[in-house]
């Protein structure tokens, strides 16, 4: 591990300082030795990554307290990405993991929530940098559907085909809003340039920054003559056949993204997404819980007794359920793997369960009231106190 100057000594505070204190002291470091200050030094930029690594970690409470407790030598227990302390930094800086980009972006609040007038961060120039956002914020907007499934489409996955309303590109002018797509004039706010230069208070004072043009965009030019078909937007409405695949396992309230099939945006750009919400259509016998499925089992009391088989629906149909004589109400049977898969692991299926109850006829033949008085009083019939304990603890699941 490479020696590490102590993290408090970079930014020149006390182990005791505050919060506000860790934050001034590393304001006045970063002004020190911020790139516009001493452009093409290479000390001094290390020395600012430095202070920007200190502040990552003193001005967040928990990576603070394991850095007092540990210090650089176990940090490599807590760092991100498993960089640690003594490997980089808690974040990344210093060790060729975070550009100067990052830095600026992580700490926003302190610079000012802009880059300021520099040529060399990452290799892209104020301009560049200035493109780049405003093709990033070209972007269609999200659309959003609800799509009902079953049980049995949720236990084996499916494939949907839907026609859904959307925003597309038009074809007459490419995307771009004029006519033909060639009716463009160089924008004359920022000479085709893209970008106009702003005057901004940041705390080195006032700066001047690149922004996004706001009369063409960031894209250098305007429309002369709109396009005739889409009045000048670049979309028209269309209703787009869209398929797409929901795997096994989801559940009711999820969200599936379908990266590119939503809405285009105007004057060209990536479109958005198709964000799919499962609703889960209720089963009429069947009780989802997790993986498992339940299913409430009515037995008639000659079968409770005797014993028997009966069937009972599942998730593909219906199936055979062999019943021991004697089964007891409150009883939970188990079929494996009649269950449904899960999102994360396909390949394990849950089960189904059972639940036993007991039906007690409410109306009686003469013959059968006489047959039951016959076996009334009978001492296997009555439960002792250990059956009856055992029976109630096998009742109780149902009204937990």
């Amino acid at each position: 591990m490479e020696n590490k100057r102590d993290y408090y000594e970079v930014l020149g505070v006390s182990k005791t300082a505050t919060a506000d204190e860790i934050k001034k002291a590393y304001r006045k470091m970063a002004i020190k030795y911020h790139p516009d200050k001493n452009p093409g030094d290479k000390e001094a930029e290390e020395k600012f990554k430095e202070a920007a690594e200190a502040y990552d970690v003193l001005s967040d409470a928990e990576k603070r307290q394991k850095y007092d407790q540990f210090g650089h030598s176990m940090g490599a227990q807590f760092g991100a990405g498993g960089a640690g302390y003594g490997g980089g930094g808690f974040s990344g800086f210093g060790g060729g993991g975070f550009t100067m980009e990052d830095i600026f972006e992580q700490f926003g609040d302190i610079f000012g929530g802009r880059y300021s007038n520099m040529g060399g961060f990452g290799g892209a120039t104020g301009t560049g940098r200035a493109r780049q956002r405003a093709q990033q914020q070209r972007r269609g907007t999200d659309l959003r559907i609800r799509v009902k499934l079953s049980l049995e489409d949720i236990a084996n996955g499916v494939t949907k085909n839907l026609k859904i309303p959307t925003y597309v590109a038009d074809t007459h002018c490419h995307g771009t809003g004029a006519k033909d797509g060639t009716a463009f004039a160089t924008c004359n706010t920022c000479h085709g340039t893209g970008t106009v230069i702003e005057q901004h208070q940041s705390f080195f004072g006032v700066e001047q920054v690149h922004a996004v043009c706001p009369t063409c965009e960031g894209s250098g030019k305007v429309i002369t003559e709109n396009c005739t078909y889409c009045h000048g937007e670049g979309v028209v409405r269309k209703d787009e056949q869209v398929s797409f695949t929901i795997p096994a396992g989801v559940s009711d309230g999820m969200t599936l993204k379908v990266k590119g099939k939503g809405n285009a945006p105007r004057h060209g750009g990536v479109p958005g997404d198709l964000l799919v919400v499962i609703e889960e259509i209720k089963h009429p016998e069947l009780i989802r819980d997790g993986q498992d499925v339940i299913y409430n089992l009515m037995l008639d009391l000659p079968t409770a007794v005797l014993g028997g088989t009966v069937e009972v629906p599942t998730i593909t149909g219906r199936a055979r359920l062999n019943i021991a004589p004697g089964t007891q109400p409150g009883k939970v049977l188990r079929m494996r793997g009649k269950g449904l898969p899960g999102s994360e692991n396909p390949g394990v299926r849950g089960d189904e369960l059972i639940n036993v109850m007991v039906y007690t006829p409410e109306t009686l033949t003469d013959e059968q009231r006489k047959a039951f008085e016959a076996m009334k009083g009978a001492p296997n019939l009555t439960p002792d106190p250990e059956q009856k304990k055992r029976i109630f603890s096998k009742l109780k699941h149902i009204f937990e």
